[in-house]
């Protein structure tokens, strides 16, 4: 019995992964390909979560998922315009500064707006319930969360492997001065990057608004799993970002099954080992800055 309560545990561990990942991976690509470091990302998720909450009271759960990924997309033009462009070439702690207290701007305006209470997120009624597969039990809505993530990772996978426009980004990762000599401008690219970085953001919180707590705070919350991800998994990296949410996840479930109040710490405690032995993260790449 208590094996197979493990096993449900390392399963929820996925889904917690999953999770760390829709925020990680966007705030990858944007520091890889800009070199900046962005803090403002958790407040693009928690923008996310509130959007999709006004939009499913309209319209129900499944538009509002997909229409608050584009809305935050949209806000990320403009925050990639009127902000980030500026600190492409600058020292990297300019850009954290700046994108520190963008956050602390985007956690206040959601308290003006939405309040400072916490609000309820309902999951929908087909989602909700339990699938029994033999002598195992798991959550349908965490299931179909699992779903949505491989399809969400599956697609920006190919867009970033399989196309002109991910051979393009992956090349300014590594030798922006290359891109630069062959006459491709990297700035229409670092704009897509960005959308489809917070984009994916948004697309975390509104998921997982159902079965987390929304509170005006959570983007803060959320900003220290996800740049332990990044440094776990190793900057520049896509698999190793993959990597890195998905061992976080399962060690923060399986910590949690054995010793509940140790379950915070255990995500620190496999950063600093893996720093030990790998100082660039498990699958970190030597990149160059965005010119």
């Amino acid at each position: 019995m208590q094996l197979l309560f493990l096993l449900e545990q390392v399963v929820n561990g996925l889904v917690l992964g999953g999770y760390y990942l829709l925020i990680a991976l966007g705030l990858s690509l944007i520091f890889s390909v800009g070199g900046v470091v962005n803090l403002a990302h958790g407040a693009f998720y928690a923008f996310g979560a509130y959007i999709s909450l006004e939009i499913a009271k309209q319209l129900g759960f499944g538009p509002s998922v997909v229409l608050s990924p584009v809305a935050v997309a949209m806000l990320g033009i403009l925050f990639e315009r009127f902000v980030l462009r500026r600190f492409y070439t600058a020292d990297p702690i300019l850009s954290l500064l700046v994108t520190f207290g963008l956050a602390m701007v985007a956690e206040q305006l959601i308290r003006i707006v939405w309040g400072a209470a916490p609000l309820p997120a309902s999951m929908p009624a087909g989602f909700k319930g339990q699938v029994i597969v033999g002598d195992f039990l798991f959550s349908r809505y965490r299931l179909m969360l699992l779903a949505v993530v491989a399809v969400v990772l599956t697609g920006i996978w190919l867009l970033l492997h399989k196309t002109s426009f991910g051979r393009v980004v992956r090349a300014g990762i590594q030798r922006p001065d290359m891109v630069a000599a062959l006459g491709i401008r990297l700035q229409p690219y670092m704009t897509a990057i960005v959308m489809l970085g917070v984009g994916m953001a948004a697309l975390g919180g509104a998921l997982f608004a159902p079965i987390t707590i929304v509170h005006p705070a959570m983007g803060a919350e959320i900003i220290i799993v996800a740049f332990v991800v990044v440094v776990i998994g190793g900057l520049g990296s896509f698999w190793g970002v993959v990597l890195a949410a998905l061992l976080v996840g399962v060690v923060r479930g399986v910590t949690i099954h054995f010793a509940p109040a140790a379950g915070e710490a255990s995500m620190y405690v496999l950063m600093f080992l893996v720093l030990l032995f790998r100082p660039r993260g498990l699958l970190g790449e030597r990149i160059e800055k965005f010119e």
